[in-house]
Formats: C-alpha cells, sequence, structure tokens
C-alpha cells in the first residue's frame, strides 16, 4: 500500500492552558484534495503553522514524502515541496502580475540570474511564468499591476506565486476569505484543476466549498481531529453534526 504523502502523527502544542492541538492525527494522499474544517479556535492554523515549520510541535510527529520533517525548518520544508497560501494574500502590489510571478519562480531556482535586470524581461524566466499565467487563468492580466485585480485574481496570483516552486502539496488557508460568488467559482476551478496534479490542504470555512472540491475532509474540534471520510460521510456523522455543523445541517 502507498504510504500518505503527509502524515500527521499524535501531534501535540499547547499555548499555556489552552491545547490547541491535542493528539492530532490525519493523512493526506497523493494527488487528493483534503478537507480541514472546524469552528473558530478548533486549531486549524496551529496546525497548518506546525506542518509548515513555522510553530514546532510539543511531541508527534510530522512525516512528509517518506521523511521525517518534524524539527526541519520552513526553508526546509518549502525546498522538499510543501508549499503554502496564506489567509492574507502576500503579493508586491505595485509589481505587475507577471513581475510576481517571475520573481516567484527565480526566488525558487536559488539564484539570481542577472543581478539588477529585470525578472520578466529574462529569458530563462519567460516561459514559466507564461506557463502559470495560462496555469492559474491571469493570462489577460499580465502586464496589470498587481494592485488592479480583483480580491479574487490576487488569490490566483498567490496559487501561481506558490505554483512556482513546482510543489508537492499546496496548503491553502482560507482561500475563500472575503471573497465575492464570481470569486469564489473562479477560484473553485482552479482548485479542480490542479486536482491529481499535486495534493492540497484545503482549510476553509465555506462548506459549499469543502463538500464540492475535497476528497476526504478531516474535521477539528478543540485540537482533535473527531472525524475523517468523505463529504457524504463528514455530512451524516453525528459526531460531527453536535460538534460543528449543527443538527440542522
Amino acid at each position: 500500500m502507498t504510504e500518505p504523502l503527509l502524515q500527521v502523527l499524535g501531534l501535540n502544542k499547547r499555548f499555556g492552558a489552552v491545547a490547541a492541538s491535542r493528539d492530532l492525527s490525519f493523512s493526506v494522499n497523493h494527488g487528493e484534495i483534503h478537507g480541514l474544517i472546524g469552528p473558530n479556535g478548533a486549531g486549524k492554523t496551529t496546525a497548518i503553522n506546525q506542518l509548515c515549520g513555522e510553530l514546532k510541535p510539543d511531541s508527534g510527529s510530522i512525516r512528509f514524502d517518506g521523511r521525517d520533517i518534524t524539527r526541519l525548518p520552513v526553508h526546509a520544508r518549502a525546498r522538499m515541496g510543501l508549499a503554502r497560501s496564506f489567509q492574507i494574500t502576500f503579493i508586491f502590489e505595485h509589481l505587475s502580475t507577471e513581475q510576481n510571478l517571475a520573481l516567484a519562480i527565480q526566488a525558487h531556482e536559488g539564484h539570481s540570474f542577472r543581478f539588477w535586470g529585470r525578472a520578466d524581461r529574462d529569458r530563462r524566466l519567460i516561459g514559466p511564468t507564461r506557463q502559470i499565467l495560462e496555469r492559474v487563468g491571469l493570462e489577460a492580466r499580465a502586464g496589470e499591476p498587481a494592485s488592479h485585480l480583483s480580491h479574487g485574481e490576487k488569490r490566483q496570483l498567490e496559487v501561481g506565486m506558490a505554483l512556482a516552486g513546482q510543489p508537492k502539496i499546496l496548503l491553502l488557508d482560507e482561500p475563500m476569505a472575503g471573497m465575492g460568488p464570481g470569486g469564489t467559482v473562479e477560484l473553485s476551478r482552479l482548485i479542480q484543476e490542479l486536482k491529481g496534479t499535486l495534493a492540497i490542504l484545503l482549510v476553509e470555512h465555506d462548506m459549499d466549498v469543502v463538500f464540492s472540491l475535497a476528497d476526504r475532509v478531516t474535521v477539528l474540534d478543540y485540537g482533535q481531529a473527531i472525524a475523517t471520510g468523505s463529504p457524504q460521510e463528514i455530512r451524516s456523522n453525528p459526531v460531527v453534526r453536535r460538534a460543528y455543523l449543527g443538527e440542522e445541517a
């Protein structure tokens, strides 16, 4: 049986009297979209921060692509193929869409090509940049300053910048936050198109989005995984309904 791409095994993390992660265990398979849901304060962000290396667990372990990464720093995990987007977009507003992507690709290459040259004019970056522009649906906005993009398009750009490192797994932290209906549809389409090409851990409050995209869903409650299963199994799980979705879900 193939080993999961990401394995979280018995993570514990406390902040004083608060147990943000309690014996947290779940796994993400190669190529799947895995939803991570729970009410505010359930420990979702703490879990993501531990996966990325921004927080060290008090105990437990994290395995990625067959290797124990529990104590590896953020940059080492990124080099292994673990990428993350944040609840708040992190892009260079004064640069164009194309320049943002070119710089992201350049950063992942590990050298500066031409030190004072413009990244978007370097021939070694043009091809990969255009491929990602097409992949995230922003070809028509390539020359636009990032500040002119809609909120949804900025999310698409951020996903594109994460894809610049050719990750094996993408951790999406509340990608639909602040999104209008049109942006939600477009970003959902992008996530669906990425399915199978890499694994995605989707942390999201929009249950319609999670249940329409995820292959499996893990539900957190007070830092602990109380259920993992298909969207249909999670919808009908009485423990989940009581803890999070509500009896009328």
